[in-house]
């Protein structure tokens, strides 16, 4: 067997005559012998190479760190205490009868073995052909080449058939800033990288067929972060026709993300057995409004508890002006949370700032008594129901969040996260899922200047287009829900999904109750309200974002870290230097 270290790995192979290559991980000289300790994907073997051999034993003496050698000869037992437990092939060693050099290497620029003491992220990145050698890259590597065969093995099994939509596409508004490309055969007019298979795939429903999916390249231009890439992300994408509604899309897929979290992960699935579930799943379904006023956020980690409990009711009367004139005040008990320091607590309140509160007001419970500086400012009726309410014992602290609802919410669901990691309340071993399903169809945008889609307009609004009809305020579009859900996954959300609108006058409506004209519509969507005025087929589907879920499963904290060659926070690959500016030839030529 060639080229394999696998091949040296059992005292099965013992008196076998093969040949090895790969690197050199290090070089021994003991006493006239030399050892070389070989290395490939699949591991280590130790290499004797005897002066008798006089051609090997010259180059032996020349090798280096990372030099890439083929050797022959015969695997041997290695003799009573000298095997090496912590490696496969640690009971064996090939006595060496040929070597060959293949290349040789210049000091690496990073030390990819050296796990305690790692270059920076734009060194790794930049060199990342020799990051990539560390055996914790090799796994990940592995890792979602198995991730990606479960994912289609599960597919196909589900009679899914895999298409590949096209990346040369046009611009729409998918929420996010669009990559453009110059057309140089249609001077002035521009390509987009699709941000996502969206309108192909609804396409495909309209041309026949019953079930789509790809593991698709999407490609959006926003800021990167620990959960995001820059650029270009994967993501599992499917639709099914003939569905009006979208649990059973969620029905389809949710056994796949069991089987990856359990079978593929080796995590174990928290029972959420006591949260409202869909009938027989394993997987809570939670409204949008349910999830920002219980956790304050619409993509909760369900491993832990800490809710937000309503205290406006208990405030009604009070004197505390802070809270007098709060629209909203709630709370979190934080067990254990008398331990923490006011210089922590300090920290904590600075969080909360940044998520708009003023302050952050609490209370410890400590040897029986409620100590806090705003207690002396609360009734011992509202002290009371406080405790009661939070539940609240010795040693625990409750913090309060008192402002907008909106505001609390925020506030508060950001402080439950920090204090589940400062409490390591974040069990790795645990994955906890949950549908979080019945979104707004509109929202404010960032600046609360005008309404927005909440998700895309792509989705299908319950109550359809009579809902649509009987919204005449701004309350009343806000009060539109659609048929669309979100997967989360530990505190991630890790797929986004709903039921399409295959209706034209309906998509007419959507985008009229915005202010946008029916030729705006016509002018971004024209071949899909074509295709819809041909018999469209109802229709639903999701997608799962592959690189946000392999980062969770492999217990990796930065996304980056799950690609083989990624760009760096700044967006910026340093190892082909791109971005880069390109000759004013080619610009020319795209009349740019």
């Amino acid at each position: 067997m060639k080229n394999r270290i696998l091949a040296a790995k059992t005292s099965d192979e013992v008196g076998k005559n093969i040949t090895v290559a790969g690197w050199v991980h290090s070089r021994r000289n003991h006493g006239g012998l030399i050892f070389i300790d070989l290395r490939d994907h699949t591991g280590l073997v130790q290499l004797v190479i005897n002066p008798d051999r006089a051609e090997a034993f010259r180059l032996a003496e020349s090798l280096r760190d990372e030099f890439v050698i083929r050797a022959s000869g015969v695997v041997t037992e290695r003799g009573e205490g000298l095997k090496n437990p912590n490696i496969a092939s640690g009971d064996v060693e090939i006595v060496v009868e040929n070597l060959e050099i293949l290349n040789r290497a210049e000091t690496l620029p990073i030390q990819p073995f050296a796990e305690e003491n790692q270059a920076g992220e734009d060194l790794r990145f930049k060199y990342r052909y020799l990051d990539l050698r560390r055996p914790k890259m090799q796994e990940m590597l592995k890792k979602r080449a198995e991730m990606y065969r479960r994912m289609h093995q599960y597919m196909d099994t589900r009679d899914f058939i895999e298409i590949q939509t096209p990346i040369l596409a046009n611009s729409s508004p998918e929420g996010a800033r669009d990559f453009l490309i110059p057309s140089r055969l249609q001077e002035n007019k521009f390509y987009a990288l699709p941000q996502a298979p969206q309108q192909f795939k609804q396409l495909l429903m309209v041309g026949g067929v019953p079930r789509y999916y790809q593991l698709a390249a999407c490609f959006r231009d926003e800021d990167p972060r620990a959960d995001r890439l820059y650029g270009e992300f994967y993501q599992l994408d499917l639709e099914m026709s003939f569905v009006e509604d979208g649990e059973e899309v969620r029905r389809e897929v949710e056994p796949l993300m069991c089987q990856l979290a359990t079978d593929f992960a080796g995590k174990k699935l928290l029972d959420l057995s006591g949260l409202a579930v869909g009938d027989g799943s394993p997987i809570p379904r939670i409204s949008y409004r349910d999830a920002m006023e219980t956790y304050g956020s619409d993509k909760p980690d369900l491993r832990f508890g800490m809710e937000l409990i309503e205290l406006t009711d208990v405030f009604t009367n009070t004197e505390f002006g802070v809270f007098k004139q709060a629209e909203c005040i709630k709370a979190i008990c934080v067990k254990n949370g008398a331990s923490l320091s006011r210089k922590q607590i300090d920290q904590f309140t600075d969080i909360a700032k940044i998520e708009g509160a003023g302050g952050l007001a609490y209370i410890t419970y400590q040897d029986g008594e409620a100590k806090s500086p705003i207690a002396k400012f609360l009734s011992e009726t509202e002290l009371t129901a406080i405790k009661q309410k939070t539940g609240a014992a010795d040693g625990d602290a409750v913090f309060f969040g008192a402002d907008a609802r909106s505001v609390v919410n925020a506030v508060l669901g950001r402080l439950r996260n920090e204090f589940a990691t400062h409490f390591n309340l974040k069990d790795p071993s645990v994955v906890a899922f949950a549908w979080i399903i019945d979104f707004p169809f509109y929202e404010w945008d960032d600046r609360g200047k005008k309404l927005d889609f909440g998700h895309n307009p792509f989705g299908m609004p319950k109550g359809g287009l009579e809902a649509l009809e009987s919204a005449t305020t701004d309350a009343d579009k806000l009060a539109i829900v659609a048929d669309q859900f979100d997967m989360v996954m530990n505190g991630y959300e890790i797929c986004s999904g709903g039921v399409r609108n295959h209706n034209p006058a309906v998509l007419y409506k959507v985008f009229d109750l915005l202010g946008f004209s029916e030729s705006y519509v016509e002018e971004k969507f024209g071949a899909m309200l074509n295709a819809f005025k041909y018999g469209a087929p109802p229709h639903a589907g999701c997608a799962f974002g592959v690189d946000r879920i392999l980062m969770e499963l492999i217990d990796e904290t930065n996304v980056r870290e799950t690609l083989a060659f990624p760009k760096n926070g700044s967006g910026v690959d340093v190892m082909m230097d791109s971005p880069s500016t390109v000759d004013l030839a080619q610009l020319r030529e795209l009349g740019l």
